[in-house]
């Protein structure tokens, strides 16, 4: 992870002062850097011993800060990970462009890789990101979603990235079809339980420790698992408040939305969704010989759900 580091600063390094300036505020700010880390896992877990897997992996995290850049641009978000984003600082602009920057410099990267398969991914990925995106934006206000549609992006803007980030490990391995497809299954699995975790702790989090405030997705007007099942479950009156709450992005009645989400029973049935999708994860990588590195994935999908314990 250290030469990961050292590789994500180099290549965000800019003679335009303030891409260097936008990158290094990204890039300090710390974050799980767990996409990189599912790369590394996944290649030491298949056999890979080579250093081949730090330049995909710095590829991956480039891809990430480039959505986060332009995400909280879309959101109009102030604060991530507890500070102030790229865009409350710089203006929309400024990250947006800086974004940009990301995006193509990961793709000057995936050429250095040398690999075709490489730039098949996550050619494939990044469009997939995008998609999900958009379906994303065409979901926020609107309260019919269903938990299909819920899906559907979560699997596009989220687990997509889980997959290549697992992908490229196994590329790096050199890994037959089979189980470079069971490591690619343990990422998607792993990132949807990730994202619905995520959305669950806008209703349990405590903003000191997540770094987002409670409510926020709601504020965004986005109909995340837990409104869904709450509208699915509780009563006319609840389901016309949780209603009015996504088509006004407001949070006024978030106490009454609280409630709602906790009688009705939306956070131990967004929990086990989650339980599930993780057990799916470690089933999927059954077959992969023991290893620390193996271990390192299975704790980390167990770990994974410890943040809504």
């Amino acid at each position: 992870m250290r030469k990961v580091d050292q590789t994500i600063r180099s290549r965000l390094h800019s003679e335009v002062s303030l891409i260097s300036e936008i990158g290094e505020y990204i890039v300090s700010a710390g974050g799980k850097r767990l996409r990189p880390a599912l790369v590394l896992l996944s290649a030491r877990a298949l056999g890979c011993s080579s250093d081949e897997p730090v330049l995909h992996a710095a590829t991956i995290e480039f891809i990430h800060t480039a959505t986060l850049l332009h995400d909280d641009v879309v959101d109009e978000s102030g604060l991530r990970r507890g500070r102030q984003t790229a865009n409350a600082v710089w203006g929309n602009a400024g990250a947006v462009l800086s974004g940009d920057f990301v995006y193509s410099r990961s793709f000057q990267m995936m050429v250095d890789s040398g690999r075709m398969e490489v730039m098949k991914v996550m050619s494939d990925t990044t469009n997939a990101i995008a998609e999900g995106e958009v379906l994303q934006l065409l979901n926020c206000g609107d309260p019919d979603v269903d938990e299909a549609r819920y899906l559907r992006v979560i699997e596009l803007k989220t687990a997509r990235l889980f997959e290549g980030a697992c992908r490229l490990g196994a590329i790096s391995a050199e890994s037959p079809r089979p189980i470079a497809d069971a490591m690619t299954a343990y990422g998607h699995h792993l990132g949807l339980a990730f994202q619905v975790v995520d959305d669950l702790l806008d209703y349990l989090a405590d903003p000191t420790v997540s770094g987002k405030n409670l409510g926020n997705d709601l504020a965004e007007g986005k109909p995340t698992l837990p409104l869904i099942h709450a509208m699915r479950q509780g009563s006319p009156e609840q389901k016309a408040m949780i209603q009015a709450a996504i088509r006004q992005g407001r949070v006024e009645n978030l106490e009454d939305v609280l409630k709602a989400v906790e009688s009705t029973g939306a956070i131990p049935y967004t929990r086990a969704l989650a339980e599930r999708h993780a057990e799916k994860a470690v089933q999927s990588i059954g077959e992969v010989p023991d290893s620390i590195y193996k271990e390192a994935l299975v704790q980390l999908a167990r770990f994974n759900l410890d943040r809504v314990a």
